[in-house]
């Protein structure tokens, strides 16, 4: 199966961390009560909803595979080593945020986090490269077209249990600290002499 490499947009689901699991973090339930406050007084026709694109393996014969593989293995081992100054030139350097620097470094360490659960787990870790599914409309000559792209986007998940779940869109690669699996977007560019790429990761809201 052929996969897209362009973004989509971010939702939610549920499934039990390591940690959640022998009760150490807690999930704290979604509040109803703002939805209800903000709720219109006259009844509005929904809008159709749009459905996300499904992520799926690069495949095999991808020339993006061996790139998206040696960006995420370099990205997971900084982020292994807690040690900002490797992290973050790979998430942006200069370019990324205090925020998300702050929030980042906050999910590194914290046991109860998608990253922090996940990198101190004492399983083997699993990695998967996911890209987007072109859409069955697309033309020969559409696929052709991007194909060619000097860049590409991924998503490069791990899991340290072996896991059967993986995200199935962008939604689902929020790394809220439920999941069984944490993930990091990453950009590539080979256009000019020198390949470049820049890893972004998402912060549960």
């Amino acid at each position: 199966m052929r996969a897209f490499l362009i973004s989509s947009a971010l939702a939610a689901a549920f499934v039990a961390t390591p940690a959640a699991a022998e009760g150490r973090c807690v999930t704290l339930p979604v509040s109803t009560s703002d939805a209800a406050s903000s709720a219109p007084l006259v009844a509005i026709a929904p809008e159709e909803a749009a459905v996300p694109a499904r992520l799926a393996p690069l495949a095999a014969d991808s020339p993006w595979q061996a790139r998206f593989e040696a960006a995420a293995d370099e990205l997971f081992v900084a982020l292994q080593s807690r040690d900002e100054s490797r992290w973050q030139p790979l998430l942006g350097g200069r370019w990324l945020g205090e925020a998300d620097r702050s929030a980042i470094a906050a999910m590194i360490d914290d046991p109860c986090g998608a990253f922090g659960a996940l990198l101190k787990a004492p399983d083997p870790i699993e990695r998967r490269i996911l890209g987007w599914n072109i859409p069955a409309s697309y033309s020969a000559a559409d696929k052709a077209e991007i194909a060619a792209r000097p860049e590409a986007e991924a998503l490069a998940c791990w899991s340290a249990r072996s896991a059967t779940a993986w995200p199935l869109t962008a939604a689902e690669a929020d790394n809220r600290g439920d999941r069984p699996y944490a993930c990091a977007r990453i950009a590539y560019s080979v256009r000019g002499d020198t390949p470049l790429w820049r890893g972004f990761i998402e912060t549960p809201r």
